[in-house]
């Protein structure tokens, strides 16, 4: 077994033969002999203010990287990165969760060891139901090949998986074994030539197809599969919410985010009087169709995922995603010439005017046309999310927002993983004063890392999303200083910002910035909404109002 020939060595080395290069986590007694393997290793160990924010962090990375670990200790840890491996799960991304455990001797008599809930394996159990797959590592003489298996499960799904390692296990020698590569595919060439067959001729015949590329297109990482794609057939393309950025928005045929009310109206128009929607990898879930506005017909439809083919109301059910996209590569499609189609508006930037405060929208026209080739926008839920839809991101996976599980604290610790796993990409993160206050410590893991991102807050004293829903005091947060937050670090610079010239000011020296974070506190009125968070509750009201009394 070479250099690995340890429980722990095994499986650090097969994270790295996967490309993780960095594991974030926060320590435990059950987990630090894993923890010291890990700093003697070649993966660098981020250590995270928080459980919460290492899950975050480890899920970005995922994103942009392809594998995510994160590492704690047992239940204490283990049970606060529940909710960041359900959102993992939720999103498919494939994120590694390796809890320390009590050890095997340990668990024979039935001692109220500490952190332990109800029964050793109940940590086991919560994630068996968030995961694809989780193993105990209680069997040195199995180790390597559970850690094999789970991992792999890991990559084929997209999905996390939950690995608990004993502590007095991580020492211990393993098994070799010869690992095989079993062919498990059906044979599947004749449903492949029926499926492409339908589907070729449904999008030749068309007048007016359209392709919906969703978040499966980064999971699998098909992105260039895609731009191949579209330059062959010329058909037009639109992304999700979820999958924003998939391909670069500046693309002459990127026509803007589909997301039914909630989206530009001449994007939604143009989607839905397609007589050929294609659909790859995308996911059905309530925001991308703009709270259920959308309006997309089965029947209308060619829909590939990474567990079927639906070609209108025919099920195709071992063609996946990848057989279809490499078989579209291959078909004899008609090309389409000079479409006329959408494009998302270019960048516009009015000149501040001074003393006047700054709007949602100003903020965001300002954030736009201050993109640049090397900025990855990272969004946290709300309106933070809601209004970046419309900006129109410069490259290939540089927009990333948590937007079907919907989980707030996710920006800032996202922004660690990102930057780890692409350094040559400076993070806008967005985030409101809410989650901001979930998760605003990894700050000073940022300032450890000598991490540099641009946080924008947006200051509108609470959870401004839902006080068109339901007001109250539920939705107030306290009021905190944000831009005071570098003396309390003793790092990064901070800017107070009320009105457009204090905005302008503050993202110009942002920009010049570079040596670690900056934060602007951005105040804007609470009663303040983006453009695309009007279209949404101005499309849901017309539904209430069109509902028949009873």
């Amino acid at each position: 077994m070479g250099a690995f020939h340890t429980v722990s060595s095994y499986l650090i080395h097969r994270l790295y033969t996967h490309g993780v290069r960095h594991v974030f986590g926060v320590p435990g007694d059950y987990v630090l002999g894993f923890f010291g393997e890990l700093q003697r290793s070649n993966l660098k160990l981020i250590n995270m203010c928080d459980e919460q924010g290492a899950g975050f962090a480890a899920d970005a990375y995922a994103r942009v990287n392809g594998l995510g670990v994160v590492c704690v200790t047992y239940s204490v840890g283990g049970l606060k990165v529940v909710n960041t491996t359900a959102q993992a799960f939720a999103e498919k991304s494939p994120v590694v969760v390796i809890s320390g455990a009590p050890g095997r001797n340990e668990r024979i008599k039935t001692a109220l060891i500490h952190h332990r809930v109800r029964d050793f394996d109940t940590q086991l159990k919560i994630f068996e139901q968030i995961t694809v797959a989780s193993t105990i590592i209680n069997n040195h003489q199995t180790a390597c090949r559970e850690i094999d298996r789970v991992l792999n499960e890991a990559l084929r799904y997209k999905r996390p998986v939950y690995i608990e390692l004993p502590r007095d296990m991580v020492s211990l020698p393993v098994t070799p074994y010869r690992q095989t590569i079993k062919e498990t595919k059906r044979h599947i060439e004749e449903e492949l030539e029926e499926a492409m067959n339908e589907a070729i001729s449904m999008i030749n015949t068309s007048k007016q197809p359209v392709i919906i590329a969703g978040v499966e297109l980064h999971r699998f990482g098909f992105q260039t599969v895609l731009s191949s794609l579209l330059e062959k057939t010329g058909i037009p393309v639109a992304a999700t919410l979820l999958s924003k950025s998939v391909v670069r928005e500046n693309h002459p045929l990127y026509i803007g985010v589909y997301e039914g009310a909630m989206g530009r109206k001449e994007v939604r128009k143009y989607v839905e009087s397609s007589d050929c929607l294609i659909l790859l990898g995308t996911l059905m879930t309530d925001i991308d169709l703009g709270i259920f506005t959308a309006r997309l017909e089965q029947g209308r439809s060619i829909s590939a995922t990474s567990e079927k083919l639906l070609v209108r109301y025919h099920a195709y059910e071992d063609i996946n995603i990848e057989d279809f996209l490499l078989g579209l590569l291959k078909a004899n499609i008609l090309r389409r010439q000079d479409v006329v189609t959408p494009h998302p508006p270019p960048p516009v930037r009015s000149e501040p005017v001074v003393g006047k405060q700054v709007s949602v929208q100003y903020l965001f026209q300002s954030l736009n046309a201050f993109l640049d080739d090397n900025t990855v926008v990272i969004a946290d839920p709300g309106d933070a999310m809601f209004a970046a839809a419309d900006m129109t991101i410069h490259g290939e996976t540089e927009f990333l927002a948590p937007a079907y599980y919907t989980s707030l604290g996710f920006a800032i610790p996202a922004s660690i993983g990102v930057q780890m796993a692409r350094p040559e990409l400076r993070p806008l993160v967005l985030v409101g004063d809410g989650a901001f206050q979930m998760t605003g410590t990894e700050l000073g893991t940022i300032v450890r890392f000598n991490l540099n991102p641009i946080v924008v807050v947006l200051n509108n004293l609470g959870y401004g999303t839902e006080r068109p829903m339901l007001d109250g005091s539920f939705n107030d947060v306290p009021l905190l200083r944000y831009s005071r937050i570098p003396e309390l670090l003793n790092a990064g610079r901070g800017f107070d910002v009320e009105t457009e010239d204090q905005l302008d000011e503050a993202l110009r020296s942002a920009r010049a910035y570079t040596e670690d974070f900056c934060i602007l506190d951005v105040h804007l009125d609470p009663d303040d909404r983006s453009p695309a968070l009007q279209r949404l509750s101005h499309a849901l009201g017309k539904r209430v109002k069109a509902r028949p009394k009873k």
